[in-house]
């Protein structure tokens, strides 16, 4: 890992303005709720109301199509079997013409305008995620059940427009025209099929979304634990076989993948019952529109050739009211889903984002009575008072869990400082002691240094941090095809690609054998001449090599801190 900071300086002093500031800065947005969410999200869209109008409005035509297409052919049918004259039939079989092809012409429209603004959306929402997760640690969250959120949460968008709001809207608006067209026919029938379209589009979905909510709410949690757990065994599978402990693990994953099955058999069962459901309620509105329109057929109040489109109609609506009791599922699963992706989004931020600016004197770093510390914990570290000037060397020693890190990570600006004052005069290079090396080129894995770097500059660092490597090798998974010296080195490529001045050295030496350490360490001392170097480390021949050390003991939280 390579952090880049500018000049800047941070105070942070008990109710100062200063203080003030910095902690409104770390306070999270609240929870907007899946609702607020999706709403936010069509509003920062160009147009996106008027996207969502026009998917509605396109789904109700294609819907509305289907439904004049059946009613206009039960006419077509009963007017033919009078035998009239052929011209009498044109208008209608022009009709039925014109309703099937923009029934599919709407269609596709639809599917296609409604598509493009739910992955808008997606991408939308996406985009502010990875912008929360630039500016947080999410210390402690589950890595599993974090990638799930960032994937499969937010892709819970696309059902939210594509199964949800435009399929509900749509049937909504059908069901109220063709009600309203069926009654000037027949007040009976259209009181019929008015009430056969709230048992089917409400009654039904309303039961169907009661009966598996829980099932449905706990099959986002459920993955994310299921990831989570295989991500755990994943990376500890060594141990796990090594201690003999691997049976417990793999029972844990099974116990978690049969608890999501049985979460999604239920909420099939209810889907697959709440279909069933919907052939009655449409046969109810069959029968009970022959049952009225029979007799005044017979009697002359209705037209014959009207029977059959107030018997026939009622099968097309119920077919656009189908999806709707599903659609309730689904709903259910994406509030679940939104929600945690809602609490990503509030997760405050740790840190503070700075820009460029042109560095006025030397490198050097200042900490004035620093205490550190992660949000919401107490401080490790205070009162510490450090000062590493252009071309000076500085241990920062102490025992694991001390706290050097979380200095490190404050000086960067990723953690708030919680009192004191850092002082910051140069660009920062940090080289963390588990920098992560992505299965990409050696180019590609430089060039996170700085990206606008060029070719000849990739090179020069690589030559810089000692390696003879193609630019265009391919490092494998974690660095697999390199040795750990490699994989160090090129780590330390990326800090000499970003031309930092003021450079942090995370235990540089660590897991590397005498040999190879020390050369590493004699490339990094040329290679950060006349630098602000920090180092934290263990290795007595680093610290040796340092100009001044400072154990950072006598700073620990609740340690007596020395007059200096």
């Amino acid at each position: 890992m390579t952090a880049r900071t500018s000049d800047r300086s941070r105070d942070v002093a008990g109710g100062s303005p200063a203080g003030s500031r910095a902690r409104s800065d770390v306070a999270g947005a609240s929870p907007a709720g899946p609702v607020g969410l999706l709403s936010g999200l069509v509003r920062t869209l160009p147009e996106g109301r008027g996207r969502v109008l026009a998917s509605v409005v396109l789904a109700a035509c294609a819907s509305g199509a289907a439904v004049g297409l059946l009613g206009t052919s039960a006419w077509l049918l009963s007017r033919a079997a009078q035998h009239p004259p052929i011209l009498y039939l044109m208008v209608a079989i022009t009709a039925v013409r014109t309703f099937g092809i923009s029934r599919g012409a709407f269609r596709y429209a639809e599917r296609l305008l409604g598509h493009d603004l739910a992955l808008r959306m997606q991408s939308a929402l996406r985009l502010r995620v990875y912008d929360v997760l630039s500016r947080t640690t999410l210390l402690g969250r589950r890595r599993g059940d974090l990638l799930i959120r960032i994937v499969d949460d937010v892709r819970a968008v696309m059902d939210a427009v594509v199964r949800v709001v435009v399929p509900a809207a749509a049937a909504g608006l059908v069901a109220v025209a063709t009600t309203v067209i069926i009654t000037l026919f027949s007040v009976p029938a259209g009181i019929l099929l008015g009430a056969s379209a709230v048992l089917a589009g409400v009654l039904i979905p309303w039961l169907a979304g009661a009966a598996s909510r829980r099932a449905d709410a706990s099959l986002a949690p459920l993955r994310g634990e299921l990831a989570d757990a295989v991500a755990a065994l994943h990376r500890t599978a060594p141990d796990l076989v090594a201690y003999g402990v691997q049976d417990a693990a793999l029972a844990r994953i099974d116990t978690l993948n049969a608890r999501l099955t049985a979460a999604e058999e239920r909420a099939a069962r209810v889907r697959g019952l709440s279909g069933a459901l919907q052939v009655p309620a449409a046969g109810v509105a069959v029968l009970g529109s022959l049952i009225v329109g029979a007799p005044a057929a017979a009697g002359g109040t209705l037209p014959v050739v009207q029977l059959a489109v107030l018997v026939l109609t009622p099968l097309a609506l119920h077919e656009a009211l189908e999806p709707l009791a599903e659609a309730a599922q689904t709903w259910t699963r994406v509030r679940s889903s939104l929600r945690r992706v809602d609490e990503v989004l509030a997760t405050p931020p740790t840190g503070r984002e700075t820009g460029p600016e042109r560095l006025v004197g030397g490198p050097s770093l200042d900490l004035r009575g620093l205490a550190a510390g992660w949000p919401g914990a107490d401080p490790v570290v205070t009162g510490l008072d450090l000062h590493v000037g252009a071309g000076e060397r500085v241990a920062l020693v102490g025992r694991s869990g001390l706290g050097k890190t979380t200095v490190a990570a404050t000086v960067m600006g990723l953690l708030p400082p919680r009192a004191g004052e850092v002082e910051v005069h140069g660009t920062v290079g940090y080289l963390a002691q588990d920098a992560h090396v992505f299965d990409t080129s050696v180019d590609e894995n430089v060039r996170i240094g700085r990206r606008d770097a060029t070719p000849d500059e990739v090179v020069d660092a690589l030559h810089l941090a000692g390696l003879d490597l193609a630019p265009e090798r391919t490092v494998g998974e974690h660095g697999g095809r390199l040795s750990g010296g490699e994989a160090r080195r090129l780590a330390a490529a990326r800090l000499f690609v970003g031309d930092a001045n003021v450079v942090i050295l995370d235990e540089p030496t660590e897991h590397l054998d005498e040999e190879t350490a020390a050369a590493l360490v004699a490339d990094l001392w040329a290679a950060t001449a006349g630098a602000a170097v920090l180092v934290i480390t263990h290795d007595p021949a680093v610290r040796d090599a340092c100009d001044r050390v400072v154990d950072l003991s006598a700073y620990a939280s609740g340690a007596a801190v020395p007059t200096r």
